[in-house]
């Protein structure tokens, strides 16, 4: 695999002093009443953790312990794009009859979302049946140590294309796919246009359509009589009143990102304090009570900060995902790949099960107690144990990858 080179992260010096330079100029909002998250991150909370990120957190120890992960680069070449390069964590098992596991981020996460998830997931559990499996975590073009893209044009279609077209390169034909956020996007997406590769897929985002008149009389009959009746479960209940909350009051970054990418991109590129306060948002927001550390908070957002792509490249994914031929959206079925569905109670979004259900072959579904919308850093143990379970040998998930 020649195309395949190692990676090293190496932030320069001069861009680490050139942040603490402007953290130390950092410029805060007036102070408010109270800690009220509803309006946005609070003046305290931002001064706190930005102390921190200025006087505490060191970029060099962090950067050392990534270097211990299994970083690659390739150079990928799409129609109507130049070339750029792909950076991604590959870990193999040492279990050659492994299963290849394309793991795709979102916003605002990145390839270090997984991290739990390799030790988890690449090595036999003791007490386990499940089976192990190859990781694979791509940075998505505009995100991480990927390439910036840019010219415009580069959506859905195009994302898909780099992730399949690196399995492929890694030589795994047949693979299975793990997505939240817009990797179930971008996973969905894969699974229609490489149906022959994509083979099973899990999610722990999952958002469908009630069922059309037209297409199914039965189902809309009984969609129209659970919903009339309020017939839903209580998860069921309080993912439709989160999908709600979600269009009343928490969609404003998408408008944004998604009408005027350039003005989002020009503020969190030059300010690190507007980067934090962008993001950290989101991960209090849509986290079910996860204790974040503001050493974790610092690590997240500083890898967005260091990206070879910029800091603000990110917010073109909104825009471009709604354009083209192409385009992401909701209840979009798979219809040859077994599907899986984790559930988790503070997720930003959620539709009832019997819609979901129409999304394909539906083998594998679990309600969890506890959890938000980034499982994988979450509840990494709860999610690898799904992954373990729906694909366990003899499941119909594993008959799909190895009939």
């Amino acid at each position: 695999m020649a195309e395949i080179r190692e990676f090293k992260i190496a932030v320069p010096s001069s861009a680490i002093e050139e942040l603490h330079q402007k953290l130390a100029l950092a410029r805060f909002p007036t102070e408010t009443d109270g800690d009220d998250w509803a309006l946005g991150v609070p003046a305290a909370s931002l001064r706190r953790i930005v102390k921190y990120w200025h006087e505490e957190f060191k970029w060099d120890s962090f950067e050392e312990r990534l270097n211990r992960l299994p970083h690659f680069e390739t150079t990928m070449s799409l129609d109507g794009a130049d070339p750029f390069e792909l950076h991604f964590l590959h870990q193999k098992s040492s279990n050659p009859n492994a299963i290849p596991l394309l793991f795709v981020h979102g916003w605002p996460g990145g390839f270090f979302e997984a991290t739990k998830l390799l030790p988890l997931l690449t090595a036999n559990q003791p007490g386990s049946d499940g089976p192990d499996f190859h990781l694979v975590v791509p940075s998505l073009p505009n995100f991480g140590f990927s390439s910036r893209i840019p010219k415009k044009g580069f959506g859905l279609r195009q994302y898909s294309d780099a992730c399949h077209k690196l399995m492929l390169r890694l030589g795994y034909d047949r693979y299975a796919a793990q997505g939240g956020d817009w990797g179930a996007y971008i996973t969905t997406s894969i699974g229609n246009l490489y149906p022959e590769s994509m083979l099973a897929l899990h999610l722990n985002f999952i958002i469908a359509l009630p069922p059309p008149l037209t297409k199914s009389p039965l189902g809309f009959v009984q969609f129209i009589t659970t919903h009339m009746l309020n017939w839903y479960t209580p998860q069921e209940q309080s993912g439709l009143k989160a999908s709600q909350d979600y269009r009343d009051d928490g969609i404003g970054y998408l408008h944004m990102m998604r009408t005027r990418p350039k003005t989002v991109e020009a503020m969190l590129s030059d300010s690190p304090v507007a980067l934090l306060a962008w993001i950290y948002e989101k991960l209090v927001a849509w986290t079910d009570d996860y204790p974040w550390t503001d050493q974790e908070v610092c690590e997240w957002i500083s890898l967005y900060w260091f990206s070879r792509a910029g800091p603000g490249a990110n917010a073109n994914i909104y825009y471009e995902m709604f354009r083209g031929d192409w385009q992401a959206e909701p209840g979009r079925g798979v219809p040859k790949a077994k599907l899986g569905f984790s559930y988790f109670p503070k997720e930003i979004a959620s539709t009832p099960r019997m819609w979901n259900r129409r999304l394909g072959s539906v083998v594998f579904e679990k309600e969890h107690e506890k959890g938000g919308h980034f499982a994988a850093w979450e509840r990494p143990e709860a999610l690898a144990e799904d992954l373990r379970i729906m694909f366990k040998p003899g499941s119909e998930a594993y008959r799909a990858l190895y009939s």
